[in-house]
């Protein structure tokens, strides 16, 4: 756990610039807006180490696989979020002395990313001269960067600065397989007092698209002196007067477009002079409050206010911040990447952390209709399951571990085709969708050919066991990525079971026209129950703590491990995936993250009290919670058993996770899809909400250390504002029509003001 930023509710700040520290504040003063966005990096030059960047979505290159040793059936490629053109980049000059913070003395340093209005400011004093920078990435026109600066003397006397504003190409991607660049310049110039610059990604062997990315730049204030280009720079250079006393301001904007939106080169380009024109009057607090209005309309949706706790309000701000910079339903042709527009270690746009831990956040604080584009999203990938089951050579559908375009691009084969439960997830996905928006229409329609099809391929993957008349999963890897190559892990077969079951009871329900395309007959419906009613999931009566415990067996040899809690382990040995070999991982019980337990964090009312108690007594002493999405599950599932304690304490660490660099990794970027889990924690675990045959459910407790919570729920087309204090529990219904709901198992009745 290390703390290097300041506690305040809306506030992410802190007054040292430490150079081992450098890339965490950079992760964790990220800025996006669903359509590009880009680490906390200085725009003006600094020589430490940083890490510079800077990403739109959508836009991506498939790297070529390296592997030692090649598999039949590895992907061809590892799709990257790749690190676009640099347009914030500036090198600023004091009486012809550069700005370097890594090398020159400074003074009065504060760098501070302000929640509430969605703004990076940054204050130093260097040379005589204090420099504010505030930087925005436009939640009110999605093309538009705009990076604000004001310079003021300190030392009385007046001082010249030199700015040479730049868009370079010249950039890398750190997780290159092959080191290449991903980028090269079609065009640059300078134009109407702006300058441009177009890349286009390299051509690739794989039939991926090549993006092309337009930056522009224009400026308000200075005296332009001069204009030039390079092979992959151009820049305009600015000087501004700096008077002994007050103050002189000088702003960079920067306008991008994309070959997402526009057909070639030209139209693109084009765009962005257009785009740049419509601005060109419209001056910085005009820009700025636009930006402000919209995320102020976003937290009146999704707030959640804790009193008497500023770390935890800290935390779920921040984690609603982040997520909601990086997904607001704008666009359907995106996803959510793990690591958003905050860095690029782990490749790709979309995991099953969408379906598992994202879409039932969107579900409580936006319209239905977000979910839905991310619903279409899958739909639109069909044809990319369908390849990616035909290489493993089974029927049906299955969908990537990592993707863009729905084709699997992940290269590590442990993961890609062994973690096959995500499969399950997206199915899942679909059912929680309907279970508690009560819309079945996307069920009954396309997304039946969805929920078939990964069916199917459950049906073609499992096994028949003739000696034990029962059907088996070999050869997976579960949740917890510390195991590999397992036999009935008891998440997957449960969860295999539970979609075959699932479809076979509604196949009468979906659309004719689906059941057409599908063509599905009665045999192979009757073997889909067979699988149910015969599918192995391996249980085991054990001794725990002298008491006799009937529990779900990880899987089939999890039981014959060293079962020593980690508790009693060193705990210098934490994070293990930083002290041991992979190799005496695999060969611990250390478990990563839920895989028994998520079973019944998807659906707690299918298993008893007691079973749900009796395996989370054995499995979370033994989880050591290095994967991002595992505290939220077992904050949750906690708060079910009525351990308070342990409830708070997992959510604490969910909301936190970045924030207090929990896993020693933020520096390559935040956790993006887990910051969910602070949300699903307090509303899901402190509040107990649950949607049973259309009603819903809230179970609030107020943790210890707080004095209040309150927060918005979305609700078949209400907005509810649950408040539950140290007196009472209140619900108030803000919208839509009137509504019985079971508060704290009573039914009560609630009427709109």
């Amino acid at each position: 756990m290390k703390r290097i930023f300041d506690i305040d509710p809306w506030l992410i700040t802190t007054h040292e610039l430490n150079s081992e520290n450098k890339r965490l504040q950079e992760s964790m003063t990220s800025l996006g807006n669903e359509y590009m966005g880009m680490r906390g990096m200085f725009e003006e030059t600094y020589s430490g180490d940083t890490h510079q960047g800077i990403y739109i979505g959508g836009v991506w290159f498939p790297d070529k696989t390296r592997v030692g040793w090649w598999k039949n059936g590895y992907p061809e490629y590892f799709g990257k979020a790749i690190n676009a053109l640099n347009f914030v980049k500036a090198d600023i000059y004091i009486d012809d002395q550069k700005i370097d913070l890594a090398r020159n003395p400074f003074s009065d340093f504060e760098l501070s990313l302000d929640m509430k209005t969605g703004v990076l400011n940054r204050t130093f004093t260097v040379f005589g001269v204090q420099v504010k920078i505030t930087r925005l990435v436009s939640a009110a026109m999605k093309e538009l960067m705009v990076s604000h600066y004001e310079f003021m003397s300190l030392d009385g006397v007046a001082h010249r600065v030199r700015f040479d504003a730049t868009i370079d190409a010249d950039v890398t991607n750190e997780d290159a397989n092959y080191d290449e660049q991903f980028w090269q310049v079609l065009a640059a110039g300078h134009e109407q007092q702006t300058a441009f610059m177009a890349t286009q990604t390299m051509p690739n062997p794989f039939k991926v698209p090549q993006f092309t990315v337009v930056a522009r730049q224009s400026f308000q204030g200075g005296t332009q002196q001069a204009a030039h280009e390079t092979e992959k720079a151009v820049t305009d250079t600015f000087n501004i007067e700096v008077p002994a006393k007050g103050q002189a301001s000088f702003e960079k904007r920067v306008i991008v477009t994309t070959s997402r939106d526009y057909d070639d080169l030209t139209a693109t380009i084009a765009a962005s002079q257009h785009l740049t024109e419509t601005i060109q009057s419209t001056t910085y607090q005009e820009l700025y409050q636009a930006h402000q209005d919209e995320w102020a309309q976003r937290w009146a949706k999704a707030d959640i206010q804790i009193v008497g706790d500023d770390a935890a309000q800290q935390g779920i701000r921040f984690n609603l911040f982040q997520l909601f910079s990086t997904y607001y339903g704008n666009d359907p042709r995106l996803n959510i990447g793990p690591k958003g527009f905050t860095g690029e270690k782990y490749g790709g746009a979309t995991y099953w952390d969408t379906e598992a831990f994202a879409i039932p956040v969107y579900l409580g604080v936006a319209d239905p209709a977000v979910t839905r584009a991310l619903l279409q999203y899958r739909f639109n990938q069909l044809e990319g399951a369908f390849h990616n089951a035909k290489m493993q050579g089974l029927k049906g559908a299955l969908y990537p571990m990592v993707t863009f375009d729905g084709i699997e691009s992940h290269n590590e084969w442990e993961i890609t085709f062994e973690e096959i439960h995500r499969n399950a997830t997206i199915a899942y996905g679909i059912y929680n969708y309907t279970n508690i928006t009560g819309d079945h229409s996307w069920f009954n329609g396309y997304g039946a050919q969805v929920f078939y099809n990964i069916a199917r391929f459950w049906a073609d993957r499992v096994h028949y066991v003739t000696r034990r008349d029962c059907y088996m999963i070999h050869g997976v890897t579960g949740p917890n990525e510390y195991e590999n190559n397992v036999n009935n892990n008891f998440y997957t077969n449960w969860m295999a079971k539970w979609v075959l079951g699932y479809a076979v009871s509604h196949y009468d329900e979906i659309d004719k026209a689906q059941q057409a395309v599908l063509n599905i007959e009665s045999k192979e419906l009757a073997h889909w129950q067979d699988i149910v009613d015969k599918m192995y999931l391996p249980e085991a009566d054990i001794d725990l703590h002298g008491k006799k415990t009937h529990i779900f067996v990880q899987h089939d040899t999890f039981l014959d491990k060293d079962l020593t809690p980690i508790a009693d382990m060193p705990q210098t040995i934490r994070p293990i995936n930083q002290h041991w070999s992979w190799d005496r991982i695999l060969r611990s019980p250390y478990i990563k993250q839920s895989d028994t337990l998520h079973a019944m964090f998807y659906f707690p009312d299918a298993f008893t009290t007691e079973e749900k108690q009796q395996n989370f007594d054995f499995y979370e002493p033994l989880t050591v919670h290095e994967s991002s999405l595992s505290p939220s599950v077992h904050s949750v599932l906690a708060a079910d058993l009525q351990m308070a304690d342990k409830a708070v304490e997992m959510y604490e660490r969910a909301a936190r996770l970045d924030l207090d660099n929990y896993n020693n990794d933020t520096a390559d970027g935040l956790h993006i899809t887990s910051m969910t889990g602070s949300w699903l924690a307090i509303v899901q675990g402190f509040a107990g909400m649950r949607v049973r045959e259309n009603k819903l459910y809230l179970k609030p407790f107020l943790p210890e250390k707080w004095q209040q919570y309150s927060f918005r729920l979305v609700f078949r087309g209400r907005v509810l504002e649950v408040t539950v204090n140290q007196k009472e529990t209140t619900v108030a219904l803000i919208s839509g029509k009137n509504l019985t709901i079971n508060l704290l198992g009573a039914d009560v009745f609630l009427t709109s003001k």
